[in-house]
């Protein structure tokens, strides 16, 4: 019985790594997923809201707008834009194989759900070491949605730069 409880007392309950972390902490959760066919990215955990699945044929198209937005689903019982996330930063656009997945983010109350073919892992990083954007350092497409880099390299997205971006905000209010 002794062996039991020690496992119990290391053991893990939160499989996500979601409990808050200490606020003495520089660290900050991000949510790594693929981007592109080699690359991956990294986005804030504190800024989405939730990870759906998306069935791409229950998602209804919007005529007149770019080729990066799929589309609307109902989420919450609201409406909820789809963005093909490869697509809009100028990688090749997601395929129908395997079931994608929507990361739903929030910027002041507006919710957006970037579609990504599916997410890898919750990781721990000192944002203070995030080298800023600059040109040359990212493919000009993407620039406009990168935060910046970390020292291992791996891109940090800028949630405010994609769910504001103006090509595809443009179309939207047009939408009702």
């Amino acid at each position: 019985m002794e062996s039991f409880q020690s496992v119990l007392a290391v053991t893990s309950f939160d499989p996500l790594g979601l409990d808050p972390l200490p606020p003495e902490t520089n660290l900050s959760k991000l949510l790594r997923f693929p981007l592109g066919v080699q690359e991956s990215a990294l986005l804030p955990l504190e800024q989405i809201a939730e990870i759906i699945q998306v069935n791409l044929a229950e998602i209804l198209p919007v005529p007149e707008m770019p080729s990066c937005v799929l589309g609307i689903c109902n989420w919450r019982a609201e409406m909820l834009w789809l963005l093909d996330l490869n697509h809009l930063v100028g990688y090749p656009p997601l395929t129908a194989a395997g079931t994608p997945v929507a990361i739903v983010v929030t910027v002041n109350e507006y919710a957006v759900g970037l579609v990504v073919p599916q997410v890898d892992d919750i990781e721990l990083h000192d944002l203070q070491q995030l080298q800023r954007k600059a040109p040359g350092l990212f493919p000009p497409k993407l620039l406009p949605f990168v935060l910046g880099a970390l020292p291992n390299g791996s891109t940090v997205l800028d949630v405010t730069g994609i769910t504001q971006y103006q090509l595809w905000q443009i179309h939207r209010t047009g939408v009702s």
